[in-house]
C-alpha cells in the first residue's frame, strides 16, 4: 500500500470559525504558512508556501482555540479538496514546535 503522510512545521495564517458537519462532527478549515531554508543541489534555497488544511473532531476543536500566527508541527495526509483539483492537508495531529524534534 502506498504511503500518504505529510509532516510539516507551519504557522496558522487563517482559520475559519469552527463548524459542524451534517453528522455533527466538528470541522475546521485553515491556511498554514511554511517558511524554511533548505539545500537543493548544494545551494541554499528559501522555501515559503501556503497550504490549505482542515481538521475534524477533537483535533479541530483544539486547533480552533490556537492563535493566528502560532507555529506548530502538523501531521496528516493529502487529498484533493472536494469539487476541486487543489490539495488539502487533512490534519490528524499537531504539537508545539518548541518540543524536541519528533519528526
Amino acid at each position: 500500500m502506498a504511503a500518504n503522510t505529510l509532516k510539516i512545521t507551519a504557522t496558522i495564517d487563517q482559520a475559519q470559525a469552527l463548524r459542524f458537519t451534517p453528522a455533527g462532527v466538528p470541522a475546521l478549515n485553515l491556511v498554514l504558512e511554511h517558511c524554511s531554508e533548505l539545500q537543493e543541489v548544494g545551494v541554499k534555497r528559501q522555501v515559503t508556501t501556503s497550504l490549505k488544511a482542515m481538521a475534524f473532531g477533537a483535533v479541530a476543536e483544539t486547533l480552533a482555540k490556537q492563535d493566528i500566527g502560532s507555529q506548530w508541527k502538523f501531521e496528516g495526509f493529502l487529498a484533493n479538496a472536494s469539487r476541486s483539483k487543489s490539495v488539502v492537508l487533512h490534519i490528524q495531529s499537531f504539537s508545539p514546535d518548541f518540543l524536541p524534534d519528533s519528526f
